[in-house]
């Protein structure tokens, strides 16, 4: 059984950072990427961030990119997400993501095969 969990969700105000971090565990686990989701009330999952195991190429969604950084522990099996100027539509809850297969897709959540149970993040203005 392979289990994700995240660490590092919160409140804080708009302008303001956190760090979500997520561990991997359980069976043998080849790993090939690692992201991050989030979904809003009523809406879709949607992604965020991920990152190639093997060589650390970062992908990020447009509303991520220049505030969000998205880094890896390969020796602890561990991913971050270091998500500075928040903003209120940040307000989600994030969710990790792994996948054990090669893939060019990263988009989707469908292009990953294991997942956490998500932590809540909630940005106020």
């Amino acid at each position: 059984q392979v289990q994700l969990v995240e660490f590092g969700g919160g409140s804080v105000q708009a302008g303001g950072s956190l760090r979500l971090s997520c561990t991997l565990s359980g069976r043998a686990f080849r790993t090939y990427a690692m992201g991050w989701f989030r979904q809003a009330p009523g809406k879709e999952r949607t992604f965020v961030a991920a990152i190639t195991w093997t060589t650390g190429t970062t992908l990020y969604a447009d509303s991520a990119e220049g505030r969000f950084t998205i880094s890896r522990d390969n020796a602890n099996n561990a991913v971050y997400l270091q998500m500075n100027s928040l903003k209120p539509e940040d307000t989600a809850v994030y969710y990790c993501a792994a996948r054990s297969y090669s893939s060019s897709s990263f988009y989707s959540p469908t292009s990953y095969n294991n997942w956490g149970q998500g932590t809540q993040v909630t940005v106020s203005s």
